[in-house]
């Protein structure tokens, strides 16, 4: 008996130090879990700086985000091959009439070769700047949740807001398409 008491006080230490590591972060949590999702992504952008970043314009331009300060930047996420990208372009480029005017830099980022976007621009119509990064550049931002992706840009560097599809039309995008311009206009109120 004495043996197998023995045998058996070593697995019932492990188990009760197995058993105690697997509660500690139960105790610990204080707050809900956050779950990462694309709008937890985003949300979690406002307020941040926009990151440094080094392209080439379709003409082959040097171009980064220090070509951005003290303006209200929209930057949207795309390349040629992407149906979403493409879908949207048309209420982007109404957001270029309204307000491009006004103030605002509309900078489109992809990871296409200046050629292939230089190409496309002109094919399509895309009114945007076009700097093209590589797709590993783009993956270091950190700012862009799949494609296409939107972000307002304040004037003093920092993200406002970002969300994915800018749609006015598709019940899926329209809300956060509406509060995407209603900040838009805000930044340009604050002055």
């Amino acid at each position: 008996m004495v043996g197998l008491f023995l045998y058996l006080w070593p697995m019932k230490i492990y188990l009760i130090i197995l058993l105690s590591l697997f509660s500690l972060p139960l105790l610990a949590q204080d707050a809900p879990v956050k779950w990462a999702t694309q709008e937890t992504f985003f949300e979690d952008l406002a307020g941040k700086e926009l990151p440094s970043f080094k392209g080439l314009t379709v003409d082959k331009k040097a171009f980064s985000n220090a070509d951005l300060k003290n303006q209200v930047t929209v930057i949207n996420f795309w390349f040629e091959k992407c149906p979403p990208c493409i879908a949207e372009m048309p209420e982007l480029n109404k957001w270029v009439a309204r307000y491009g005017a006004k103030g605002v830099r509309f900078i489109g980022i992809t990871h296409d070769t200046p050629g292939i976007a230089k190409r496309f621009q002109k094919r399509s119509g895309y009114k945007y700047e076009i700097v093209s990064l590589s797709k590993e550049e783009i993956r270091k931002l950190n700012i862009n949740h799949g494609f296409p992706s939107n972000v307002l840009v304040g004037r003093d560097g920092k993200m406002i807001y970002a969300t994915a599809n800018i749609s006015f039309s598709d019940p899926l995008f329209k809300t956060k398409s509406v509060l995407f311009e209603e900040k838009l206009k805000s930044a340009l109120d604050n002055n």
